[in-house]
């Protein structure tokens, strides 16, 4: 299909009740058309297995579902070809959502080539960008907790916890008013970067459903700012994959 194409049958596919669903769990400046995250896989692979995907490239996306397929779409392109587009594609991101669906999506990539994806995520953990962190931090989330990594996520996270700033946080973007051109327009370098800070505490509570024992040795011996730190036993604590005891412990453990 050409780009035309694509856009028509995203509109095709849009259902307006899904795009106000969403809408209520992100903050986007893109226009959202309410395209489900499963048909946008599908039309993914679709464009993918055509094998013509040089002028899908060529195209700027507006809305907030043809970044997410762009995604998608390099997410299963040959890894070197995915390393390549991966950094062009960081930039068009502004929200959690696009960031950890295609973070997910690079799986199959990743778990080929986890040592040298490595290099990436310590490229990204340096941007001080809000988005190319988190995609950073998400990806160790989801390809890196297992034995052989443990160490490396602990202190890939103790690197970043070093830099984060005491408030809750706030998108370190701003964008011109109504632009939807996904283009970011001033870098906030304070580093008050909330989707940075759910991120840690999200990867945390992961560490701790895996890695009980060793990840609190660990987090009792990490400096994060008070907010980043009790976030990460909140959400801890509210894992089925926790028991009652050791959420008992942790709660004991929050900063007041």
């Amino acid at each position: 299909m050409n780009y035309q194409e694509f856009r028509n049958r995203l509109f095709g596919e849009a259902e307006e009740g899904y795009r106000d669903f969403v809408l209520g769990g992100i903050i986007t400046e893109r226009p959202l058309l309410g395209v489900r995250v499963p048909k946008c896989r599908e039309i993914a692979k679709e464009i993918l297995a055509s094998g013509e995907t040089s002028e899908f490239f060529e195209n700027e996306p507006v809305a907030f579902e043809e970044v997410l397929i762009r995604g998608l779409v390099i997410a299963g392109l040959p890894y070197e070809e995915m390393i390549k587009k991966l950094y062009d594609f960081i930039p068009l991101i502004d929200n959690w959502e696009i960031c950890d669906v295609v973070c997910a999506a690079t799986r199959k990539n990743i778990s080929k080539h986890k040592a040298k994806f490595l290099e990436e995520i310590d490229k990204m953990l340096k941007s001080l960008d809000e988005f190319e962190t988190r995609f950073a931090l998400v990806s160790l989330l989801d390809h890196y907790i297992e034995p052989e990594y443990l160490q490396v996520v602990y202190d890939r996270v103790s690197e970043i916890a070093g830099v984060l700033s005491e408030s809750p946080g706030e998108l370190s973007v701003e964008r011109i008013k109504g632009s939807t051109d996904g283009k970011r327009v001033r870098k906030v370098m304070a580093w008050d970067a909330y989707y940075v800070k759910m991120a840690v505490a999200w990867l945390i509570s992961v560490l701790f459903a895996k890695f009980p024992e060793e990840t609190k040795m660990w987090f009792s011996h990490l400096t994060l700012p008070k907010w980043t730190y009790n976030k990460a036993i909140a959400k801890t604590c509210e894992s089925y994959r926790v028991d009652r005891d050791f959420k008992a412990e942790l709660k004991k453990m929050k900063m007041v």
